[in-house]
C-alpha cells in the first residue's frame, strides 16, 4: 500500500509540474491547431528515438503539452556503431557527414541538434535557418539567457542566432577562504587576468613536501603530469593552434607558444602548480588511505585555488555536510569567481559546454512546429522545471540559484563567454590519428618542465616531429598508427 501511495504521489507531482507547461504552451493555439502533425528531429550525438535520456531531457514534456504533434527521430548513426559494435577495423561513419546528408535529403528533419564544436561548420554550410526574425516577430525574450550561452552561440554564427541551447555546464575558479585569510591575502575577484591570478597564487604557496600548499591548478583534482592538457584552458582564448587548417604543417615554433611554455615552466618551478607525478612513486600523495579525497588537491587542503566544474560542487557540498563520516576530512569554507581571462580576450575562457543546441533545418518541412519546439524547450517554464539539476545549469539566469541553502557566487559560472572553437573539426574526424601529434607536444613539454630542455628547443622538436608525422598521415591516411610511431619519427 505504501508503495502504491509513493507511485501515486510521484505521478501527481509530475503532472502538477507538467500541466502548467501544457497550458502555457497551448494557451494561444488557434482552433485548427488540433490537426495532427509530424515534427522530425535529428541529432549528431548518437541518440536514437528509443533513447530514454534524450526523450526525458528534451521531448517528453513537449509531447505531453502538444498531443497533436507526433515526434519522429531520424537516426544519424548505425545502431552497430551506436552501441559500440561494427566490424574489426571498420571505420566509424562520420556523424556530421550523415547529418548533412539527411538534412538535405528527400524527407529532411525539421529540428537538428548538434554539439557546440559542430555548430560553426553547419552554419557555414548554410544548413540552418536564422532565428532572429522569428525571435523578433514573436517577441521571444532572450535577454534572460546567460552570456555563456547566448554570446557563445552568436559568436559561432557571426553575431547572428542560428540555434539556442536550454542547458549548459561551466567552470569557475574556486578558492579556499581560510588559506587566504591565514596568508593575509585578499580573496580573488571576478574579471581577474591570468597574470593577476598567478601573482595572487604565488602569495599562497606554503610549506614543503607532504605539507606543501600550492597556489593554483587548472584542475582541483591531482593532475599528475597533465599540466599540458590542463593549460589548454589558458591557450584556447589566445587561439594558439598546433597546426594549420589543412593539417599539413605545424605552427608551434613561435614566440607566442614559447612565451606560454616558459611561463608555465616558471610557475611550476615556483611551486605554484602541484608537484609533477614522480614515476618512481606512482602512488605519490594522490592516494592516501587516511584521506578519502586524497585524489583531490582542493578537498585535501593542498590547493588554494583551482578550476572546478559546476557538477563537482556537489561532492564538496556533500563532504562538508557529512564531514564527521569522513576520517581525515576537514570541512572547507569556499566560494567561486569567474575564470581568469587574457587582456586581449577579456571575459573569454572557461570550460563551457552547451547541451541540446537546437536549430531549424533550412529545408524543414514543418518550420512552424520546429520553432514552437525550440521556443518551448528554451522558454521560462521549461527552465523553471529543469533548474533542479545538480550537474547541468539552465540557460536562463532567473532560475540559477544555489541549492540546499548554500550561499556562493553562482554568477561566476555564467558571466563568461566560451573560447572560439577550432574551425577544423572535420580535420580531426578525417584524421583520428592526428591526436598523436598532441602527444608529441606533451612529451616535449614534460621535458621542459623537468629542465631537460628550454621552451623554444622543446617547441622546435615538436614542430619537426609533428611535421614528419603529419606528412606520414597524409601519405598513408588509412594506415592505423601504432603507439610507438612517435619514437620512429626523426627528431630532426
Amino acid at each position: 500500500m505504501k508503495l502504491m501511495n509513493r507511485k501515486m504521489l510521484a505521478t501527481t507531482l509530475t503532472l502538477s509540474l507538467v500541466v502548467p507547461l501544457a497550458v502555457a504552451c497551448t494557451k494561444g493555439d488557434k482552433p485548427d491547431d488540433k490537426q495532427e502533425r509530424v515534427l522530425r528531429i535529428a541529432n549528431s550525438m548518437g541518440y536514437g528515438g528509443d533513447d530514454e535520456y534524450f526523450r526525458q531531457q528534451f521531448t517528453e514534456i513537449f509531447e505531453f503539452a502538444n498531443p497533436n504533434i507526433k515526434i519522429e527521430f531520424i537516426p544519424t548513426m548505425d545502431d552497430a556503431f551506436r552501441f559500440g559494435g561494427g566490424q574489426p577495423g571498420e571505420k566509424m561513419p562520420d556523424p556530421m557527414v550523415k547529418l548533412k546528408e539527411v538534412m538535405q535529403g528527400d524527407n529532411p528533419p525539421d529540428v537538428v541538434m548538434v554539439g557546440y564544436e559542430q555548430l560553426p561548420e553547419i552554419i557555414e554550410s548554410n544548413l540552418l535557418t536564422q532565428l532572429d526574425p522569428q525571435i523578433t516577430k514573436d517577441k521571444f525574450d532572450t535577454s534572460g539567457i546567460v552570456p555563456a550561452v547566448i554570446d557563445g552561440i552568436k559568436n559561432a554564427g557571426g553575431g547572428k542566432l542560428y540555434a539556442l541551447a536550454p542547458t549548459f555546464s561551466s567552470s569557475a575558479l574556486i578558492y579556499n577562504k581560510k588559506m587566504f585569510q591565514d596568508a593575509g591575502v585578499d580573496f580573488p575577484k571576478d574579471g581577474m587576468t591570468w597574470d593577476e591570478t598567478f601573482d595572487l597564487s604565488k602569495r599562497l604557496v606554503k610549506g614543503q613536501g607532504e605539507n606543501r600548499i600550492n597556489g593554483f591548478s587548472f584542475s582541483t583534482q591531482s593532475q599528475g603530469d597533465n599540466l599540458f592538457y590542463g593549460m589548454q584552458m589558458y591557450t584556447a582564448p589566445l587561439q594558439l593552434k598546433m597546426f594549420d587548417d589543412a593539417g599539413e604543417k605545424m605552427t608551434v615554433d613561435t614566440d607566442q607558444w614559447e612565451k606560454v611554455w616558459a611561463k608555465m615552466a616558471q610557475l611550476q618551478k615556483d611551486n605554484v602548480f602541484p608537484e609533477l607525478m614522480d614515476p618512481q612513486k606512482p602512488m605519490n600523495r594522490q592516494f592516501d588511505q587516511n584521506n578519502p579525497f586524497s585524489y583531490d588537491d582542493f578537498m585535501s587542503n593542498r590547493l588554494a585555488m583551482g578550476i572546478i566544474n559546476y557538477g563537482q560542487l556537489q561532492q564538496i557540498t556533500n563532504a562538508n555536510k557529512n564531514a564527521a563520516s569522513y576520517k581525515g576530512y576537514t570541512p572547507i569554507d569556499w566560494d567561486v569567481v569567474t575564470i581568469p581571462s587574457h587582456p586581449e580576450a577579456k571575459g573569454v575562457g572557461g570550460s563551457i559546454y552547451m547541451n541540446g543546441i537546437m536549430g531549424i533545418n533550412a529545408k524543414a518541412q514543418n518550420p512552424e512546429d520546429a520553432w514552437k519546439f525550440i521556443k518551448f524547450i528554451n522558454g521560462e517554464d521549461w527552465a523553471k522545471l529543469k533548474s533542479h539539476s545538480s550537474y547541468n545549469l539552465v540557460a536562463r539566469s532567473k532560475y540559477l540559484k544555489p541549492k540546499d541553502g548554500l550561499d556562493f557566487h553562482m554568477e561566476a559560472f555564467y558571466n563568461v563567454v566560451p573560447a572560439p572553437m577550432e574551425n577544423n573539426m572535420k580535420l580531426y574526424r578525417d584524421n583520428p590519428n592526428i591526436y598523436q601529434v598532441q602527444e608529441i607536444g606533451r612529451q616535449q613539454f614534460s621535458n621542459v618542465l623537468q629542465g631537460k630542455t628550454t621552451a623554444r628547443e622543446g617547441l622546435k622538436q615538436w614542430q619537426t616531429q609533428g611535421d614528419a608525422m603529419l606528412k606520414q598521415m597524409k601519405e598513408n591516411p588509412t594506415t592505423p598508427m601504432q603507439p610507438g610511431v612517435m619514437q620512429a619519427v626523426p627528431a630532426g
